[in-house]
């Protein structure tokens, strides 16, 4: 299956690479449990799809999905552009994370990425979140070096504002910017966008069916004890209720579309990024081959002005805040503004 492609940032360290990706953030059992061979099965079926765009992070699992694509890209790295990320590390008690961005730690955390992936470079490497106590000259020039080390390719950043994309961009070419966006979440439109698409930045958007919420399979009453969507408050008591219908309007225009709810709501991505002028891609995770088509179905829709207001409406209606802490959505700041908690 041949794919459309887009190509990430701009100059020497641009990117060409499927305009769909594949977050591997599933491959760790955060949204229920998953062993070794089905996550190497599932892997085979996204690249056998034509998908060659594989994200991952060192957090993940604390290094099982790593480990994991490492075991796959035995003999077919050169196939797949790669992409992970390091500034989010465990601390104290169990689940509970903080953000280093501190050049020292960029230097020791790419090595050990490497070795679990089991390669000597990787084609993206983003720092996840930006650090308060350090400035993003320091880090995205550590990142920099890596370049120049011949380990990585390019460089990202994860949830930063306009602000600190161009402070970062001043310091060193960035190719991609990775953050939520979706029907539901909104947030970087104001700003965020724009100073990609006026940077010749790539935008790389996760989570872009709503964390399953835009899926016609999503059952509220789904969810196993250990899923990490117990963790955002759009999931909570309170609120899941309403956003699944919210998220069941979404579902019968997509009937009326004749296409799955997660085609449309890729389809919606796409159509609001060509009308930015913005080059993306998305990055889906899931654990079942049968989604991946669900996803697939709306690469090359193209959505009516009337459809794409329907669905931009529904953003209106989404209870809760999109995370379940405001430091890991830059939350309050410029370009990455949190919805009031119960609108």
């Amino acid at each position: 299956m041949a794919l459309r492609t887009t190509e990430l940032g701009a100059g020497p360290h641009a990117l060409t690479t499927t305009a769909f990706g594949y977050g591997a953030m599933s491959l760790a059992g955060a949204y229920g449990p998953i062993d070794e061979p089905a996550a190497l099965t599932l892997l085979q079926e996204v690249t056998g799809r034509g998908i060659t765009f594989i994200d991952t992070a060192n957090i993940y699992g604390l290094g099982l999905s790593e480990t994991i694509l490492g075991r796959f890209l035995e003999g077919r790295r050169d196939d797949i552009i790669l992409a992970t990320k390091c500034g989010i590390e465990p601390k104290g008690e169990a689940g509970k994370r903080s953000i280093n961005g501190r050049p020292e730690h960029i230097r020791e955390q790419i090595e050990l990425s490497l070795r679990r992936l089991g390669t000597d470079y990787v084609d993206l490497y983003y720092l996840h979140r930006p650090d308060p106590d350090v400035p993003i000259e320091e880090s995205v020039g550590a990142l920099g070096e890596l370049i120049s080390a011949g380990k990585v390719r390019s460089i990202g950043l994860s949830e930063v504002t306009a602000a600190e994309i161009r402070r970062a961009h001043q310091t060193y070419p960035i190719t991609a910017i990775q953050s939520e966006w979706s029907i539901f979440a909104r947030d970087v439109e104001e700003y965020v966008l724009p100073t990609c698409a006026e940077l010749g930045i790539g935008f790389v958007a996760f989570s872009p069916v709503a964390r399953g919420l835009l899926t016609d399979g999503f059952d509220p009453e789904g969810l196993g004890e250990n899923d990490a969507r117990h963790k955002f408050p759009w999931f909570a008591p309170e609120y899941l209720e309403p956003n699944h219908q919210v998220a069941n309007k979404a579902r019968l225009l997509a009937a009326d579309a004749g296409i799955p709810a997660a085609g449309l709501a890729l389809a919606w991505l796409f159509t609001k990024a060509e009308g930015a002028g913005l080059s993306l891609s998305v990055i889906p995770g899931t654990r079942y081959v049968e989604h991946l088509d669900e996803l697939l179905a709306g690469l090359d829709g193209q959505l009516s002005v009337e459809l794409v207001a329907a669905l931009d409406a529904l953003a209106e209606e989404v209870r809760g805040d999109r995370s379940f802490s405001p430091q890991w959505v830059s939350g309050g700041r410029e370009g990455l503004l949190p919805r009031a908690s119960g609108k």
